[in-house]
């Protein structure tokens, strides 16, 4: 009835050449365990870009020049218009790299746990150490709040909210159009209160959602030699616009974290200052990452510990203001400021060092896998890679030895 099957021997056809894969029909997945091999390699991952890791070192450098500056640079319009200038790029450089990096933020349970060990949890524990760091130097008795970030601990909460809505900004069509929008209406709105320092969160947003659009041939756009000649004459007319503006301007604007109403200007000149610092700061940041070096420096290493020295050199300059270290008349004058700036620059360069990074990484980084239930797929991949390794341990163990000839 049907046809006996050739039995298999050396006379048999031999077997179809494989066939491409025809539109609309899926292939046939490959086992599972060839699946998790492939996801999940068992070889280092991607090389740091060093391009990145400077710009976030120079950054830092800059956030805490800029709050050594500050005590500094009343009666001085010079400085105080510098000042000015690298207000308005450094944090919104900072940010933006932020923003890329965070261009793979989803609700997966191991980048949630990554979200509150590296921010939620450093934000409790700096927030409650500034405060009783502030009563013991200062003498004053403020209550540990949460709600109301001190100083430096606002990024934290930023970087937290902003970071927790990505798959909503990466959901909508125009996120960036929407973010400034959202910027505008806060820099108008004074009823937002101090909670969470939702008005400088709301109004430093566009630049994350802007880091979210970018990608890497975007970047490189600027790292061209001809974007680092023309960054020279834009940052000398910065420093022109800053000196005119310094008698003329209120610097509170750069900072984001008031109303235009509360600057003392009518509620219209909000939105259009949002505009207007939008532009300029791209313009400087843009510039900015022109002169950051692309090749692996002495100090590329460090920016992976950038926000160990964000966090920790505020103690230092905080211990300075209550000290009353700069009132020293002479720290006023060109000299002074030269001292003052380069021992900020060198504070927060040994703060990103590996040697403080382990000793503060329990307060920085915190494991805490004790504090997490372990996914059940997990458990699964790990207890595979368990048994995939003891095989090969076994297989090589099981391998005769070649015999070597005298």
């Amino acid at each position: 009835m049907f046809d006996a099957a050739p039995s298999p021997g050396p006379n048999r056809s031999p077997l179809p050449l494989a066939q491409p894969p025809v539109n609309g029909v899926p292939t046939p997945r490959p086992p599972v365990e060839a699946r998790e091999r492939r996801a999940a390699p068992d070889r280092p991952g991607p090389r740091r870009d060093a391009f990145f890791d400077n710009a976030k070192y120079l950054a830092i450098v800059l956030v805490a020049v800029g709050h050594a500056w500050e005590p500094l640079k009343d009666g001085s319009r010079l400085l105080e218009s510098v000042y000015t200038v690298v207000y308005t790029f450094h944090m919104p450089a900072f940010i933006i790299v932020s923003g890329f990096f965070s261009r793979h933020f989803d609700m997966r349970p191991h980048r949630l746990k990554r979200l509150i060990t590296g921010v939620a949890v450093p934000y409790v524990l700096f927030e409650t150490a500034y405060t009783l760091f502030r009563n013991l130097v200062n003498g004053s008795h403020a209550d540990i709040s949460l709600l109301d970030p001190w100083y430096l601990t606002w990024f934290l909460v930023a970087l937290f909210v902003w970071r927790l809505t990505t798959p909503l900004w990466q959901l909508v069509r125009h996120p960036l159009p929407l973010a400034i929008g959202i910027a505008m209406l806060a820099s108008v709105s004074p009823d937002i209160g101090d909670d969470l320092d939702l008005r400088r969160v709301l109004q430093f947003l566009p630049y994350f959602v802007l880091g979210l659009c970018l990608r890497p041939e975007h970047f490189a756009l600027v790292r061209r030699r001809r974007a680092r000649i023309a960054s020279v004459p834009v940052f000398a007319a910065a420093l022109a616009a800053g000196w005119w503006a310094v008698p003329r301007m209120n610097t509170g604007w750069f900072a984001h974290s008031e109303s235009a109403q509360e600057l003392g200007a009518p509620w219209w000149c909000g939105p259009v200052m949002t505009l207007a610092l939008m532009g300029c700061s791209l313009l400087l940041t843009a510039c900015f990452f022109a002169w950051v070096p692309s090749r692996t420096t002495w100090f590329t290493p460090l920016g992976a510990g950038t926000l160990y020295g964000y966090l920790l050199h505020g103690f230092l300059m905080k211990s300075g203001d209550y000290r009353g270290w700069f009132e020293h008349p002479w720290l006023h004058r060109p000299p002074g400021v030269v001292l003052v700036t380069v021992l900020a620059a060198t504070a927060v360069t040994v703060l990103c060092t590996g040697p403080v990074r382990r000793v503060f990484r329990f307060a920085v980084e915190p494991r805490m896998e004790w504090a997490f239930r372990q996914d059940a797929a997990e458990q699964a991949r790990s207890r595979n890679r368990r048994g995939q390794r003891q095989q090969r341990g076994q297989r090589q163990r099981q391998r005769p030895r070649e015999s070597v000839g005298v």
